[in-house]
């Protein structure tokens, strides 16, 4: 069975816990980059990941993105929305269609 991960400093993290979901808080960059590859090398199917570290790893989020799974999300921390999440969005969908059908150039 698939599981969903968390991924992200313990501040954003914290309440996914109650969820049921699996967190994994880390301090750094490279701690970071570190587990989710070993997130993404087990059973997960989707993993959250806050974006101030999805910034800071780009080359683990771009070899994630090269399989079917998992799916890795980027969401907004405690100290607020990046941008990045929806920006991976609007990529994915000019991958798939072939134009900026979610923004119309903007």
């Amino acid at each position: 069975m698939y599981k969903i991960a968390v991924l992200g400093d313990r501040d954003s993290i914290y309440g996914f816990a109650a969820l049921g979901l699996e967190v994994f808080p880390v301090s750094d960059s490279e701690e970071g980059a570190r587990t989710l590859r070993q997130l993404s090398e087990q059973d997960y199917a989707v993993i959250y990941i806050t974006e101030a570290l999805a910034e800071k790893v780009p080359g683990e989020l771009e070899r994630c993105r090269e399989g079917l799974l998992p799916a890795v999300i980027p969401i907004p921390g405690v100290h607020g929305n990046t941008g990045l999440g929806i920006n991976m969005v609007k990529h994915s969908v000019e991958q798939a269609v072939g134009s900026d059908i979610i923004f119309n150039g903007n």
